[in-house]
């Protein structure tokens, strides 16, 4: 250019070359290097530069226009879109950990008004429907989409339970709103000539039991990935049916309520005319068990008819403040659970339990998750009593793959917590447990000749290899402050890893 006379600097450079230097730069690199000129600021948008988009939406009214623009110019040619929503703060007049899993609040009963929300509150749910249809009204002509993933944080949306028809009548009276939501998002369905992957979690109401009628039989016989989790759909109201999972046939990973996964579905994935399903995460919460049979679930032996059909079969549970009764009907012995995460706030885990783990998933459990919100932080419950051996203990004894193992709310001894650290080494990859959980033997206080935190920090560093140190601050946690948002994140994960 230089040498036919041109003018030569960075607004000179071809489109072309322009997009290709912008390929190599991250996403926020991107976005600061098209302030250089307005002819970088054309090209930034370009379709290649942007086949992924992750947002963490914070519910706020600041959010909108940002949301707006940008899926203005991404929604019509994205590829892959992931979006979620959360908040910063949880106003006053409700929330909180508990409110995240819809536990441990009033449910207003058959006949009580449910009680009322603070115009702060009314004011997020306003917004959040309101974000909810700038998303879906983007992308919903847009027939290049493969992976689409909505997830709700409805820690900022309820407050007592779940989100009653009284609520949502506040912000949408006539309804208008979540039905606008519905029909955009079966119109992206009905739409769709290449989505594999399919996810939708905790996103109050978008999704209806007639929504996945709108994928044509093509796009469901190609669907790799599907989940549907929503514990806010009334009654004993589900989903998906198993007449209609018959339709994918190429389902590898799947996420749903347990209590939506019956037994007849189990039958539709364990014939050999579907592909072998390798992720299967099912979450098993107390209000749809209350609303809900555990009749239908699948028994022992069509978990063992799934698993011949799909012998890479993994499951992941997360069970929020399930009773220990209800878990050992659930927990069948031909189940090859990877990953289990017990969330509890009224109802704790029985030793009973941990010890059925230990038995019969010795040869598959990498994770265990075990967290308990109690507001008494002076007497936490601990599964080793009236027992000979600690159930802890023999978890890690006998599940020779464990590798994640994570505690706040039980009793953990510190000399079984060394000998846990002892038995798993360097394989257990990580071991969460908080100081406010540890106890000490008046014997070990005792010993005025070592100071008994010291040489515990000590013997459990030795045992696995590395320095180690009880977790101090639980709100650090992610996993007991976000535990919505931490298994739907890992349910992603674990459905990928295939």
């Amino acid at each position: 250019m230089s040498v036919c006379g041109e003018a030569v600097g960075a607004g000179s450079l071809p489109s072309e070359l322009v997009v290709h230097i912008f390929s190599f730069l991250a996403a926020p690199d991107r976005l600061r290097a098209s302030a250089a000129c307005s002819h970088w600021r054309e090209c930034l948008f370009y379709p290649a530069l942007w086949p992924r988009l992750r947002l963490s939406l914070r519910v706020s009214p600041a959010e909108r226009p940002r949301l707006e623009f940008l899926m203005r110019k991404c929604g019509w040619f994205v590829r892959e879109l992931r979006v979620q929503f959360a908040a910063d703060n949880y106003p006053t007049g409700g929330g909180g950990a508990a409110a995240a899993a819809g536990e441990g609040a009033a449910v207003a009963g058959d006949g009580e008004a449910p009680p009322p929300l603070s115009p702060r509150w009314l004011d997020l749910l306003r917004t959040y429907l309101e974000l909810v249809l700038c998303v879906l009204s983007s992308v919903r002509n847009n027939r290049n989409l493969q992976k689409l993933s909505l997830f709700g944080d409805i820690s900022i949306l309820q407050q007592h339970g779940t989100i009653s028809n009284t609520y949502l009548g506040k912000v949408d009276p006539d309804g208008k709103k979540i039905k606008q939501i519905q029909q955009l998002f079966e119109e992206i369905l009905g739409n769709s000539r290449q989505l594999k992957w399919l996810s939708c979690g905790l996103m109050l109401q978008i999704v209806t039991p007639t929504s996945l009628s709108s994928l044509s039989n093509p796009i469901a016989n190609t669907m790799e990935h599907l989940s549907l989790l929503d514990n806010h759909i009334p009654g004993n109201t589900t989903l998906i049916t198993a007449v209609e999972l018959e339709r994918f046939v190429n389902l590898r990973s799947l996420a749903l309520d347990f209590c939506d996964f019956t037994a007849e579905m189990a039958r539709v994935l364990a014939d050999s005319n579907h592909v072998p399903l390798h992720r299967l995460s099912l979450l098993v919460h107390s209000v749809s068990i209350m609303h809900k049979s555990l009749d239908n679930m699948p028994k022992d032996e069509n978990w063992q008819a799934l698993t011949r059909n799909s012998t890479n079969l993994r499951v992941y549970i997360m069970a929020f403040d399930v009773k220990s009764d209800d878990m050992l009907r659930i927990l069948k012995p031909s189940i090859p659970l990877e990953r289990i995460h017990f969330d509890s706030y009224v109802t704790c885990v029985s030793g009973a339990v941990v010890d059925l783990i230990s038995r019969q998933y010795d040869k598959f459990l990498t994770h265990f998750i075990l967290m308990n919100d109690v507001i008494d932080m002076s007497a936490f419950p601990d599964l080793s009593d009236n027992r000979n051996e600690d159930p802890l203990v023999l978890l890690a004894w006998r599940c020779t793959r464990l590798s994640l193992l994570a505690v706040h709310g039980y009793t953990v001894w510190a000399h079984n917590l060394i000998a846990i650290a002892r038995l798993r080494g360097s394989d257990l990859k990580v071991l969460e447990v908080t100081e406010e959980s540890i106890e000490f033997d008046q014997g070990e206080l005792a010993d005025q000749d070592v100071d008994p935190v010291h040489n515990f920090i000590e013997q459990v560093s030795l045992g696995l290899g590395r320095p180690w140190h009880a977790v101090m601050d639980i709100e650090l946690l992610s996993v007991f402050t976000e535990p919505t948002r931490h298994f739907y994140r890992e349910m992603q994960s674990f459905s990928e890893g295939i």
